[in-house]
């Protein structure tokens, strides 16, 4: 991050910012990607009995949120007041946030040092999962018959194989929306479509990000006494519709509102999701099942950018919102036809108290 973030701020050669951005993993759509979203995921799933996980993952998400909030009204500021008080061209105003990206990186590094050893996942819990998903007989047998195949340490357990690879697909059909209208982009629509100062693009961002960050603490809520698969479908459905909406909206507030009421039901499946695949997943798996359902989305949404330019030359940008739209619906409707049932077994989990 620290590397990435000194690339952006000393350089403009195209081929060496794409270089820094994809070892930096610096996204376009300004969320967290990479390996990193994959391991913090998996060690609060470590640390966190299953009765309280809804709780301790929105305020997860709140308090990153809330960072990215506080980010866009900081960056809206500084290249403003840079390029309009001081006289500074957009370029230099632009890397001077990347030195504050550098200034993150370094906090972040100190604070992660004095981590406990506790938030590793190691083989000592694997017995337990292993004990829960009712395979350690199966790994008995196979030692003594000298079958390894099926190790978990070899691959994935059946469980995980069973249900990780449909509800990758749907996850995947849902990011493949959204990269066809990530923040980066919809930044571009309000700018050349409306002609905003970028004061008022952080002043929008820190509220859709603030009202972001709040609705995490309701989804929590609603993951636990709908059951994660409902919560999904409450949430993401209105969501999906705001911002099909969004992208007919021909006066800028009407767009502010619908955009504001996109990014306070949008994130809410974040939550239920998350507690979708911590429960039904094994412990011991976490940071890989994490792993791969972050590198399929990330893939999913690299994808729409594509033709994202493509409507952005011919002025009919506003597709893209209607496509991102459609794509979140129908992965809410393959969802609720194929999982809807795991919710009864996921909150009979979250009900038995549990303490570490």
């Amino acid at each position: 991050m620290f590397a990435s973030g000194l690339v952006f701020a000393c350089y403009s050669h195209f081929a060496v910012l794409l270089v820094a951005a994809i070892f930096g993993v610096i996204s376009p759509s300004g969320d967290e990607t990479g390996p990193f979203k994959s391991v913090e995921e998996a060690a609060i799933a470590h640390l966190t009995p299953d009765n309280h996980r809804p709780e301790i993952f929105a305020f997860y998400g709140l308090f990153a949120t809330a960072g990215a909030a506080l980010g866009s009204l900081v960056c809206g500021f500084v290249i403003d007041y840079l390029n309009l008080t001081r006289g500074y061209t957009l370029e230099v105003c632009y890397r001077s946030v990347f030195v504050i990206y550098m200034l993150v990186a370094l906090l972040k590094f100190v604070i992660m040092m004095f981590l406990s050893d506790s938030c590793e996942i190691g083989d000592e819990d694997e017995p337990e999962d292993l004990s829960d998903d009712g395979e350690v007989m199966n790994e008995t047998n196979n030692l003594l018959t000298g079958n390894t195949e099926r190790s978990p340490k070899r691959g994935l357990s059946n469980k995980t194989r069973h249900y990780l690879p449909r509800l990758l697909a749907i996850f995947m059909l849902d990011s493949l929306g959204y990269g066809f209208m990530p923040p980066a982009w919809v930044v571009y629509y309000l700018k050349t479509t409306f002609s905003i100062t970028a004061t008022t693009l952080g002043l929008l961002f820190f509220f859709t990000n603030s009202f972001d960050a709040i609705s995490s603490l309701p989804s929590a809520f609603l993951s636990k006494y709908l059951g994660p698969v409902k919560a999904i479908l409450f949430t993401q459905a209105p969501a999906a519709v705001c911002y099909i909406i969004a992208g007919y909206a021909s006066l800028f507030g009407m767009m502010a509102v619908f955009l504001v009421l996109y990014y306070t039901t949008s994130t809410m499946d974040v939550v239920p999701r998350t507690i979708l695949l911590t429960s039904i997943m094994p412990r011991h798996e976490l940071t890989k099942v994490m792993g791969m359902v972050n590198i399929g989305k990330t893939f999913a949404r690299c994808i729409g950018p594509i033709f994202t330019g493509k409507l952005a030359e011919g002025s009919r940008l506003y597709v893209g919102f209607v496509i991102a739209g459609s794509c979140t619906l129908v992965s809410d409707v393959i969802l609720g036809m194929n999982f809807l049932d795991l919710d009864g077994e996921i909150q009979r989990k979250q009900s038995v108290e549990a303490s570490f």
